[in-house]
């Protein structure tokens, strides 16, 4: 059996969740998500906490039962808290903007980026270097703040490009003659 499955989910005031036979639903304050069942895996509601459990038999049931109690504890928190990732440019002349459900980047390319946000997603800019990403689905604030990345990662040598705000870039030194 997963580690991760012994500790049950707690559901908090406010949140409803549906179990479905192939889907589970968790609606709450801030939206609702929706994620499908995993084979081999059975989630069980016992008064304000749900236990994912492995189905006997079932060949991948104990790891998918860890990856289900954690897919379902991110959809609790989501609906509730939301999920945030921060991001910074580093460089002269790099800027960001957001403009409703786009943000249109300066990354030192001879044309401007403009990224079209998912629904679901939304995007500020607090001062012209640093991009906040919120959403309720944990794995698409990451998606977009890994896509907003990609357009100009850290270089190792200036450093210079879109990081995440916790993120160490090693600079590496130049060659010597």
């Amino acid at each position: 059996m997963s580690r991760i499955a012994k500790y049950p989910v707690e559901v908090l005031k406010g949140v409803e969740v549906v179990l479905g036979d192939a889907e589970i639903s968790v609606k709450g304050p801030l939206g609702t998500l929706k994620q499908f069942m995993l084979p081999g895996v059975k989630i069980e509601r016992d008064g304000n906490n749900l236990h994912c459990r492995a189905i006997p038999g079932v060949t991948n049931g104990g790891a998918m039962s860890g990856t289900m109690r954690a897919l379902v504890n991110n959809m609790v928190n989501g609906v509730t808290k939301g999920y945030e990732k921060k991001l910074s440019l580093v460089g002269v002349g790099y800027r960001a903007q957001a403009q409703g459900d786009k943000l249109n980047l300066s990354l030192g390319f001879s044309h401007p980026i403009v990224h079209a946000m998912p629904k679901g997603v939304k995007c500020e800019t607090p001062t012209q270097t640093e991009i906040l990403i919120k959403g309720i689905d944990r794995q698409q604030v990451g998606q977009v703040a890994a896509e907003v990345r990609a357009y100009r990662s850290p270089e190792p040598y200036k450093g210079k490009g879109v990081r995440y705000a916790d993120e160490k870039v090693v600079i590496k030194e130049t060659k010597k003659k």
